[in-house]
């Protein structure tokens, strides 16, 4: 078992990113506590990406299943529900994540909105989809932070990370509906982007940490569900979810990753650099 480094709280930690950071985390030498919609096996969500595609059902990956995990690893668990769609879900999420061992060291704001608005075209969106993708993916992200970094500025320690996205860098060159991405969706990435450097213009003197983790193609469960993997990998490749989570490690321990404070790291290109995640990526043949 590692000794104990601290307690992180990662959200949509039931698979994809989510659970490989919270393993990551684990090995460590953090506690964590992971927070999603999916607590147990069979509870159907909505995955549907678009108005007219619904997507409705139970996907692999619970949080019970993460937080075995974890607990093999020798770290604690703690589960907490989340719907970011929900604000009192918010609330009581991050009230619920200090209570599980009593301070949050470390926040990855991991989740993301997966419903209608998500890769519809811009013709197709109504006001009411925009607010909710905005509320899920900005609203509720921000006031995760607000809720938990005032602790870290008492203690004067502390990492929070946004997983962001390139769709809120760059323009699609495609449409949604054939491996591109939605405006909502574009659009409230690249508002979350500009989170970490405020709080570092706000809070210059603090040690507490702020960046963004941009992870690349990410072959996750919820976009195979979707039919999405096979237009995107044609255009990006991919890689497995344990590179991102590997750099979310690397940021929260490594102090060389104070060069990368209110940044945007990309993934892939610093797991390469650095050689951070064995065997990957493949030697070309």
């Amino acid at each position: 078992m590692a000794s104990r480094k601290g307690v992180a709280f990662v959200t949509g930690a039931s698979r994809g990113i989510g659970r490989a950071t919270s393993i990551q985390l684990a090995e460590a030498g953090y506690d964590i506590v992971v927070a999603a919609r999916t607590v147990a096996g069979g509870e159907v969500q909505d995955y549907s990406p678009s108005a007219k595609l619904s997507v409705k059902q139970a996907m692999p990956g619970t949080l019970e299943e993460t937080a075995a995990l974890i607990e093999e690893r020798g770290q604690r668990a703690a589960i907490v529900r989340l719907d970011l769609l929900d604000r009192q879900s918010v609330e009581s999420a991050a009230k619920a994540a200090t209570e599980a061992f009593g301070v949050v060291d470390v926040l990855v704001n991991n989740a993301v909105y997966q419903g209608p608005g998500t890769m519809d075209a811009v013709a197709d969106l109504t006001p009411e989809m925009v607010e909710t993708v905005f509320r899920a993916n900005v609203v509720h992200q921000l006031l995760l932070v607000q809720r938990l970094l005032p602790a870290m500025l008492e203690r004067d320690r502390g990492v929070i990370v946004n997983v962001v996205s390139a769709a809120g860098m760059s323009d699609p060159t495609r449409p949604p509906d054939r491996g591109g991405w939605g405006f909502a969706y574009g659009s409230s990435k690249a508002a979350l982007i500009r989170l970490a450097g405020s709080l570092r213009a706000e809070h210059g003197k603090t040690a507490v940490r702020f960046h963004n983790m941009e992870p690349g193609l990410i072959l996750t469960e919820s976009m195979k569900a979707q039919g999405l993997d096979d237009a995107l990998v044609e255009q990006f490749g991919g890689a497995p979810s344990v590179v991102p989570a590997t750099v979310v490690r690397w940021l929260v321990t490594d102090p060389a990753a104070e060069a990368w404070d209110a940044k945007t790291v990309h993934a892939q290109d610093l797991a390469e650099e650095l050689a951070l995640v064995p065997g990957w990526p493949p030697e070309k043949p």
